[in-house]
Formats: structure tokens, C-alpha cells, sequence
């Protein structure tokens, strides 16, 4: 039609919109440049040193590789490192959003400081870090004497004359630092920040008319949460458990002073990996390290999938 605009058939004639291309139109120009300093950085920062690692790791023979990944005490570690960071991250998914929405949605005196408190694991040395939560953990500590043997949650459960079937005389000898429980707390304290920072800009941009169009309609708080609030968050959640959970995998500092590092209870691959080191083994650490890395990976992998899922699903917030 004579005068029609471009593209008004209905096909959008808008080079960033006519299909998928490989260059996208910017208003900086450089992507040669800008490509190549990505695609070499992240070669010699990320691409080589994991090649290295399996490199190493080919070198040792099929069947030392075999009984490496096999042995009791390799699956033990591998089964408190991962086991523990799962169950980290989960703990910090709902901690972290709780706390989130304290800091977002009220007002009190104290917020700022609140807030930056929640980045000190970020700036906390790890050993400083594992050092005061095995201090305040430990049998003697201010929290671990309290579960202790003869602590005071000890004799107040004791001296509960009125439980029936006995359970006053079930002895509470609860031992948390030098115990996979330790390691578990070591890790939803590295945790936690990614989380919160990660939940907390999606709900500063939270619109509350949509929850109070909600009520209007006459949902319950509960409704509220789970069909309107949640759905919004799950992207965001994903990727703070993701970030969480990752961190927690290969941490080590803030771990081994309250693990314990006893084989096959408390002992955690990067421990391990650290002591095959120092025997000189350097192949059977490179194929534990191995073993973590396409475990790790293909984890994330998993949730990165869940995450692009939840994105077309409830929207890319």
C-alpha cells in the first residue's frame, strides 16, 4: 500500500527483531574487541586451569581412577560436601527471604546496620570466620554447652518431672562443632548474603498493588504468598540457592575448624583433596577434584534449566 510504513504487513522490519543474529546492534561499537578479551579471559582464567585439572587427572592409569572414586572414604566425602551444601542452600533460601522482606517492607531503627551486617561473610576472612563458630559451637562454648552433656539444656530437660514415657531421662548430649551439623552451619553462614542480595532488589521492585488487588479479590494472606508473591520470586530464588549452593561446595576455610576432619564422618572433599596434596598425590587429588567438578557442574546445570524454566514460566523478574 502507497504510504504504508515499513514493516506494517505485520513483520517487524527492525534489525533486532527480523531473527536471531550473532552480532546485535549497539549503540558501542568494538564487539571484535570486546568478544576476543571475553573469550580469552575466560580461557585463562576458567577454560585452561580446568583443562589442566583433567589433564592430570588422564594421566593416572583407568583402574587407580576406578578405585579412587570408589573408595568408602572419597564417597563419604563427597556425600558431606554436597549433602551438607544442599541442605545449606535450602536452609538459606528460606532464612534469606525472610530476611529479605524484613529489610525491604519495614521500617525500623537499625535497618542500615542490619543490612550491612548481612554482607560481613563477604568481607569475613574464612579461617576468622570457621575460628569463632567452632569457639561458640564447641562442647565448652556459649552455644555448644548448652546442648552439652551436663549443659544447662541438659538439666532444664531433666528436671521436666511431667513428660510421660519417661523421656525426661533421654539423655540431650547434642554435639554440634566437629560433626557434619558444624559443617552445615559453617556453610548457611557463607551462604546467606547470596541469597538475601540476590531476592532483595526483585522485591524492592515488587509492586504491594498487586498483593492488595489481591486481597480485594478476597485472597487469604497464604494465597497471597504462594500465588502471587513466590511465583514472582522463583527466578531470583533459584539463583540465590544456585549461588549459594555452589558456594558452599567448595568452601574450605571457615569449614575445617568446625568439621572435625575425621574420615568418613566429618570430612570434606576439599579436605581430602588438600591432604592427598600434602602425601604427594597429586593425581588421586586432581581425580577427586575431577569428581567434584562434573558434579558441581552438571548441579548447576540442573538448576540453571529449573531457573530458565521458572523465567518463561512466571515471567523474566
Amino acid at each position: 500500500m502507497a504510504g504504508a510504513p515499513r514493516g506494517a504487513s505485520g513483520k517487524s522490519s527492525h534489525p533486532a527483531r527480523a531473527g536471531w543474529s550473532f552480532v546485535k546492534p549497539s549503540v558501542i561499537p568494538g564487539f571484535g574487541l570486546t568478544f576476543g578479551y571475553t573469550i580469552l579471559y575466560l580461557s585463562l582464567i576458567v577454560l585452561i586451569p580446568i583443562a589442566g585439572l583433567f589433564l592430570k587427572a588422564a594421566t593416572t592409569p583407568l583402574e587407580q581412577i576406578i578405585r579412587i572414586a570408589t573408595s568408602p572414604r572419597t564417597l563419604k566425602a563427597l556425600e558431606v560436601s554436597f549433602g551438607s551444601s544442599l541442605i545449606a542452600a535450602l536452609v538459606n533460601v528460606v532464612f534469606g527471604i525472610i530476611v529479605a522482606w524484613v529489610l525491604v517492607r519495614y521500617k525500623f531503627p537499625g535497618r542500615r546496620l542490619l543490612d550491612a551486617i548481612v554482607d560481613l561473610p563477604f568481607a569475613l576472612p574464612t579461617a576468622v570466620a570457621g575460628i569463632a563458630l567452632s569457639t561458640l559451637y564447641a562442647p565448652k562454648g556459649w552455644v555448644g554447652s548448652l546442648f552439652s552433656d551436663k549443659g544447662a539444656l541438659w538439666q532444664w530437660w531433666h528436671g521436666q518431672t511431667w513428660l510421660p514415657f519417661g523421656l525426661s531421662e533421654f539423655s540431650l548430649n547434642w554435639k554440634i562443632a566437629y560433626t557434619p551439623t558444624g559443617i552445615v552451619i559453617a556453610l548457611i553462614f557463607i551462604g546467606l548474603p547470596f541469597v538475601v542480595r540476590t531476592v532483595q532488589p526483585v522485591l524492592e521492585e515488587f509492586e504491594q498493588e498487586l498483593e492488595e488487588a489481591a486481597a480485594t479479590l478476597g485472597a487469604n494472606r497464604w494465597q497471597t504468598i504462594t500465588s502471587v508473591i513466590l511465583p514472582r520470586l522463583t527466578p531470583a530464588l533459584l539463583t540465590g540457592f544456585a549461588l549459594a549452593f555452589a558456594r558452599a561446595v567448595g568452601e574450605y576455610g571457615s569449614v575445617i575448624f568446625i568439621a572435625g576432619n575425621l574420615p568418613n564422618i566429618s570430612e570434606i572433599a576439599p579436605v581430602l583433596i588438600v591432604i592427598k596434596l600434602e602425601e604427594f598425590d597429586q593425581a588421586g587429588a586432581a581425580v577427586i577434584a575431577g569428581i567434584m567438578l562434573i558434579i558441581a557442574f552438571v548441579m548447576l546445570l540442573v538448576i540453571n534449566l529449573i531457573q530458565a524454566w521458572a523465567r518463561r514460566r512466571f515471567g523474566n523478574v
